[in-house]
Formats: C-alpha cells, structure tokens, sequence
C-alpha cells in the first residue's frame, strides 16, 4: 500500500472515532436533560398537590389520579353515626329496664318502665312470662287492672297497688273503701261507667271503654272492669 492510501485511511478512522465520540456525548446530554426535566416535572407535581392539599385542608386525602378520597366523609360519617347511636343507646337504657321491680298480693311480679312524661308500663309477670300490660296516658289518668280477682292500679307516679276481695258487681250504688261510693251503670257492651261519689259530691268518674280502668282516690285503689265489677283498697 502506498504512503497516501494510508494517511487516507487513518483519517477515515480519526474521524468515525470523532464522530461516534460526538455522538455519545450528545446521548449524555439528552439524557442528563432529560433526567432533570422528569425530575422538575415531579417537583412540580408534588408542590402543586402539597399546595392543593393544605389549600382544602385535607392533608394526605389527595390521591395520585387527582380525585379526592373519600376517607374525611366517612370519618366524620361515623363519628356522627356513633354520637347518634349513642344517643339511642341512652333512651333504650332509660326505657329498656324496669325503674321498678315490685311483687303482687298473688305472688306474680310487677315490672314498672319509666316512659316519660307522666307516663308509665307495668307488665304483670307470672312464671316468666307477661300475661298482662298496664299503661298510664299521662294525661291526668291512673291505669287499673282486674286479673281474675286480683285488682291493680298502677298511678300516674308509676305506683303499683294489689289486692283481692272487695268487689261489687255493677250496675248498682255500691260503699267503698275510705268512705267513698260508686255508682255503677251500664252504657253499653262491654261498656260501665262508674261516678265515685265523696262527701262533696262526684269527684270522679270512671268509664270503661274495652278495658279495665282504675283511679288513685286520695288513697284510696279503685278497678273497674270491662265486665262492670268494681273494687276498692285503702
């Protein structure tokens, strides 16, 4: 090979040496530039996510699609949820057990509930199982009960009075305990009305409607029954 044919050749290969450096070089550039935009990029996205959330308030609720979690709503779900469960909690406790637990002239048990507002219900229990509910109304009237010859009047105050023996079959004028007197008539099925007559006159008067009724007369226990029979105790 002659001398010119190799210079020639060794500058072809001083330059492809030159130009693959060159090359190489530009890669590291991109690169590096590219390393440095994706990394600006985060920053950014990370500042404007940490900005948006102090912005709401809701640090930490700020998924990485953007969309709000809903983690704060359910939080605050709950506890309002358990503040109102709680509440039903405390009515259920005062009406749930007996303020009361009294036993009766015939061995069965009175349970007496606390409803509020003048209001009381005594369920009779014999041999575990309620076989009669009183209730008062609250609106100035006690509640009474004939239970096969035993008579109870639960009051307005949620006081139970038994006893057996005493009673008068209505209609007729009939003498009560305490000194009082019962007119008994009959206005209908099922249906007596009683006037309880003091010294100064009717002082009040009973009406059955269905049921049993019964009064705290000074006390003095009065029942009458659906089936017109009346009873009084002192």
């Amino acid at each position: 090979m002659s001398s010119s044919a190799t210079v020639r050749t060794a500058r072809r290969r001083t330059l492809r040496i030159a130009a693959a450096a060159l090359v190489a070089a530009a890669g590291l550039t991109l690169t590096a530039c590219s390393g440095s935009d994706a990394a600006a990029k985060s920053a950014g996205h990370t500042s404007s996510a940490a900005a948006k959330s102090a912005a709401s308030g809701r640090s930490g609720t700020q998924s990485s699609d953007g969309k709000q979690s809903p983690v704060a709503e359910i939080g605050t779900k709950s506890v309002a949820e358990g503040e109102q469960s709680g509440g039903a909690q405390s009515v259920r406790a005062r009406t749930g057990s007996p303020v009361r637990t009294q036993t009766l002239v015939d061995g069965s048990t009175a349970k007496v509930y606390d409803l509020g507002s003048q209001r009381y219900r005594a369920e009779i229990v014999s041999d575990g199982s309620v076989v009669a509910t009183m209730e008062t109304t609250g609106q100035d009237a006690d509640a009474g009960l004939d239970a096969n010859g035993m008579y109870v009047v639960l009051t307005m105050g949620g006081e139970v009075h038994s006893w057996m023996g005493g009673e008068h079959q209505g209609p007729g004028t009939f003498q009560l305990a305490g000194g009082w007197k019962a007119k008994v008539t009959k206005v209908g099925e099922l249906r007596y009305r009683a006037q309880i007559i003091g010294f100064e006159g009717v002082a009040a008067t009973l009406e059955t409607k269905g049921h049993d009724v019964g009064v705290d007369a000074n006390g003095v226990y009065i029942v009458l029954s659906a089936g017109g029979v009346i009873s009084a105790h002192k």
